[in-house]
């Protein structure tokens, strides 16, 4: 039964739905691919930008291999297909990534950008079943898969006919970075331990500035930049992920039966 707080959501989720596309295309700024830091070391162009993904795949394979052997886990057993698809998604962003920032373009950023969004399709579909409803969550998932990967593929598709939209990527990416605090601060969870989504939430931030001053960063330290920051950052979340799981907790005080 919907009350204010899903009525919130759901308004929020409409007005920047409307208001997106209200705006005109958003084509993807070639300059995007113009990385501070584009030094080849061992033969690997763009090095550090390539190897600084790394960390995905190692906290992908932790989280999966937890999730499918973990015992204890069994609380989230119906649903165990989105965590451990959230997991994998984060492994194969280091490949995904890895593949782009060795030859920056937006036909290999297509490649770099399915696996984020199915990592974070994933984690949205987590967060509203662990706070807002499991149910919704289960009927929800694959319609919000659908729509991530749609709006890469669609993106893409609008960028060869030179005509790009970012319009709808831009909504898959940024109405859960609104929507999931909110969710946090609004409701519940039903399991301990749930700080670690907060920790991530300052991770997702700390990698957006540092992805905005790549070349700042890059000036001031000489020896990193801001995206290989952006990458090693970005990783610590689907970590702390894995580190909440081992510990949580069905709450006392919230238990839902259905799990």
């Amino acid at each position: 039964m919907m009350n204010a707080k899903h009525i919130l959501l759901l308004s929020i989720s409409l007005l920047m739905s409307v208001g997106l596309f209200l705006m005109p295309a958003i084509p993807q700024d070639i300059q995007y691919h113009n990385f501070a830091d584009q030094r080849t070391m061992l033969g690997v162009p763009n090095f550090f930008n390539v190897i600084s993904n790394l960390p995905y795949l190692l906290f992908g394979y932790l989280g999966a291999f937890l999730v499918l052997t973990e015992t204890s886990l069994k609380s989230i057993k119906s649903i165990k297909y989105i965590y451990i698809l959230f997991f994998v998604g984060v492994a194969i962003v280091c490949f995904g990534s890895g593949y782009y920032h060795l030859n920056p373009s937006n036909h290999t950023l297509l490649w770099d950008r399915l696996p984020m969004t199915i990592a974070f399709m994933s984690f949205f579909s987590i967060v509203l079943a662990e706070y807002v409803s499991l149910k919704t969550a289960k009927k929800a998932f694959f319609p919000l898969l659908l729509l991530g990967l749609i709006s890469v593929l669609y993106w893409y598709w609008s960028e060869t006919i030179g005509r790009g939209d970012l319009r709808l990527y831009i909504l898959v990416q940024f109405l859960p970075v609104i929507l999931i605090p909110l969710m946090l601060l609004m409701f519940k969870s039903i399991f301990t331990h749930s700080i670690y989504f907060w920790f991530m939430t300052v991770c997702y931030v700390l990698a957006k500035i540092f992805e905005l001053t790549d070349q700042a960063f890059f000036e001031l330290f000489e020896v990193i930049s801001g995206h290989t920051m952006k990458h090693l950052v970005s990783s610590l979340a689907p970590y702390l992920f894995y580190l909440s799981l081992k510990e949580r907790r069905l709450s006392a005080t919230n238990c839902y039966s259905q799990y």
